[in-house]
């Protein structure tokens, strides 16, 4: 779908002081029918109301979909006129040809198929982080999204501010000189994990359990153990702590130094039982050299583990942060996105020198209404790149990287004890070797789809 407008030169005419946002209802408001992008929206609860918010703020809401019958009532107040469904199939079957867009909020498994069918039908989509639940999935869609020509992005809000943006084209000017190594930690799990399923129950009446399973295999409805969160510490349906934050506190590091095709992983966890995973991990990544840097290793930590404050400069570290550690000093974010740094050594006088250089060329998102806007506004100008986040280019690899940490936390289900070192060809999404366990670390690559789902 491609809408011609003006509406680049419109938003810089009308950013509201100081805020560096704009009054995109005020603009919709002006358009005609036919340049409001219309979208269908799967998950509208969680995640998914900010998601389905934005989506009808920035276009409108003419379809949505829900597992949870009581978000669809909320939905009806919410969206007025569209259309309620708890089964996404059905959705495209009857109103395929009545929305031009999608966003995809559900719980991890489910991202890919709902996806995938959207791309299908020609639809841009916006799926949440992680893209998906495997990593073979994770490149069907970039590369569904390039033979499709269309516009995509994965959420990733954080990647749209100008501090982050700044932060990545600093580090690959050389910030720190040569990179070594990168660690990254996070405060999550925040929901229970490392732990037994319990007691099945009948399923409540206000939630499409089938629905929920989707591409799952069945099992009983456990009050609490799944919907509406604590689903992502279960190896059916989420993917951890990796997944839930490292498409956030990795995408600094990862553009900036290209941090693609790790030839081998490794863990060390608290232990797992092959279905719910371990209260923490440490997976070490090895990451070979580009043609315009060396190699480097990264470390990343879950669960409460940190780096030791001596690589702080003896601070405590914070809950959830990055360090970039090179020849020429350190980029410490005590934050998710890189939006605060703290330089230690060499790159202190380094960001002075580079960061006039860096701004005058730096594309943010601001002009666009941030996140979202810079993805409705691709859709309307038919720029597929245009999204920071894009399947294509950026989040279809980065999902892919992440992921395949999660190969090394199921090799280590041992409590304490370093596990298999998983070899992997990332051109070929190839596990080398002879692994002991290659027949479940390849469905952690190649998912099979239960329940009579297929893409």
């Amino acid at each position: 779908m491609s809408i011609k407008t003006h509406r680049r030169n419109f938003l810089k005419s009308t950013a509201v002081a100081g805020a560096g946002m704009f009054i995109m209802s005020d603009l919709l408001a002006n358009e005609s029918p036919n340049e409001v992008v219309r979208f269908a929206s799967v998950g509208i609860g969680g995640k998914g109301t900010s998601d389905s918010n934005d989506a009808n703020r920035f276009g409108k809401v003419v379809a949505y979909c829900d597992t949870n019958r009581n978000q669809l009532k909320g939905g009806a107040k919410r969206f007025a006129g569209a259309k309620a469904y708890e089964d996404y199939r059905v959705m495209f079957d009857e109103m395929a040809d009545q929305f031009d867009a999608v966003t995809v909020s559900t719980a991890d498994h489910m991202h890919a198929i709902i996806a995938a069918t959207a791309m299908k039908h020609g639809k841009a989509t916006f799926c949440q982080k992680p893209l998906t639940r495997t990593i073979s999935e994770a490149r069907m869609l970039s590369t569904t999204a390039k033979e499709k020509n269309l516009v995509t992005q994965m959420g990733n809000q954080g990647v749209a501010g100008r501090t982050t943006r700044e932060s990545i084209a600093l580090v690959r000017a050389g910030l720190v000189g040569t990179v070594k190594e990168v660690i990254v930690w996070t405060n999550r799990p925040i929901w229970p994990q490392g732990g037994e399923r319990g007691e099945g129950q009948p399923a409540p009446d206000y939630l499409n359990w089938d629905c929920w399973l989707g591409t799952a295999p069945k099992r009983p409805y456990v009050p609490g153990a799944y919907d509406p969160f604590a689903w992502r510490g279960w190896w059916d349906f989420g993917s951890g702590a990796l997944g839930d934050m490292a498409c956030h506190t990795c995408s600094v590091p990862y553009f900036a130094l290209e941090m693609k095709n790790p030839t081998s992983v490794q863990a060390r966890t608290s232990g797992h039982n092959c279905d719910s995973f371990p209260k923490w991990s440490e997976i070490f990544f090895d990451f070979p050299a580009n043609d315009w840097r060396p190699g480097f290793k990264l470390t990343w930590l879950d669960g409460g583990k940190k780096p030791d404050p001596s690589l702080l400069g003896g601070q405590e570290p914070a809950g959830s942060a990055f360090l970039i550690i090179g020849d020429k000093g350190t980029f410490y974010s005590p934050n998710d996105y890189g939006t605060s740094r703290v330089l230690i050594g060499e790159a202190q006088d380094r960001e002075k020198e580079l960061l006039p250089k860096v701004n005058e060329t730096l594309v943010t998102a601001d002009e666009y209404g941030g996140h979202f806007g810079e993805f409705v506004t691709a859709i309307k100008e038919n720029k597929p790149l245009m999204p920071f986040s894009n399947m294509i280019e950026k989040s279809g690899g980065l999902t892919e990287t992440i992921l395949l940490g999660n190969l090394a936390v199921w090799a280590a289900n041992k409590p304490e004890e370093l596990g298999e070192k998983v070899l992997w060809d990332a051109a070929n999404l190839k596990i080398l070797g002879e692994p002991q366990d290659r027949e479940r670390l390849e469905s952690l690559v190649y998912p099979t789809y239960q329940n009579g789902y297929k893409i």
